[in-house]
């Protein structure tokens, strides 16, 4: 795998899940909504090769739509907190010291203060169930981590001598931005990113386990677990699979993200 294990492993897991999510129609081997009480908690066998749940719903179909779900919503939700985060927190760091600062600043650290999971259910809660509602309640909560880095990037890329020396040409804020901050720092935005997409994953199916999330019928790996939990002893693989399933998405992005700062780091010695 060369000098960059992690990152090439990390996409190598990451692009066969999107690969699966998106041939799902393909590769599901039944319709997963498909209720046959007569076939319910079967073991794996020809017709069903990871076995049914509770509603004799073939499990790997399951699966493999419940990818679509959680890995789309995690992409979307991702897009629109890391799109917060980055306005905010480069407006924050570029007139860093100034009223507009302070206040964003404060309010980034009022959302800090509680812990992001706990006020997402508590937004998703307030909203109720359903994936839109809960993609909302996540994007607004997990903006505030991402603006404090982006504002500590752009700060200490101000005080480098050749945006000085932009400045001192009359290069005005939007177009420092535009050029010369967002191009250094878009390598560790893209670092952060990719781990966020690991944590959206994660935080998209702890709401859909309290039920906060997709709705039934629908697949989704956090609904998956908790339709599951009551046959944890009869059939632990029915609640295995989608853990699995939630365990390896996660590690794929995430190893995505320490690969391309292992590679930043390297940039930087």
């Amino acid at each position: 795998m060369g000098k960059r294990p992690l990152l090439i492993t990390g996409f190598i897991i990451s692009a066969i899940l999107i690969l699966m999510s998106l041939f799902a129609p393909i590769l599901a081997p039944n319709d997963p909504n498909v209720v046959d009480l007569r076939s319910a908690l079967q073991e794996s066998n020809e017709y069903f090769p990871l076995g049914t749940d509770q509603l004799g719903r073939c499990t790997l179909s399951r699966l493999l739509f419940g990818a679509r779900i959680s890995l789309g919503a995690a992409f979307l939700v991702t897009l629109v907190s890391s799109a917060i985060g980055i306005v905010i927190g480069a407006l924050s760091g570029l007139f860093a010291g100034k009223l507009l600062d302070k206040l964003l600043t404060a309010f980034c650290e009022v959302i800090l203060a509680f812990p992001g999971i706990i006020l997402a259910l508590v937004i998703s809660g307030t909203l109720g169930p359903g994936i839109f509602n809960m993609m909302l309640a996540i994007s607004l909560v997990s903006w505030a981590g991402f603006s404090r880095i982006v504002r500590s990037l752009v700060i200490s890329i101000k005080s480098a001598d050749y945006i000085k020396v932009a400045r001192a040409s009359g290069t005005n804020g939007f177009n420092l931005m535009r050029r010369h901050i967002m191009p250094n720092i878009a390598g560790a935005i893209l670092t952060i990113l990719a781990t966020n997409l690991g944590n959206a994953i994660l935080q998209i199916a702890g709401l859909s386990f309290l039920g906060l999330g997709a709705q039934p019928p629908t697949a989704e790996w956090g609904m998956m677990i908790n339709d599951a939990r009551i046959h944890i002893y009869g059939m632990p693989s029915l609640i295995l699979y989608p853990v699995a399933a939630v365990s390896i998405a996660v590690l794929g992005f995430h190893l995505i993200g320490d690969g391309l700062k292992d590679i930043s780091d390297s940039k930087e010695v």
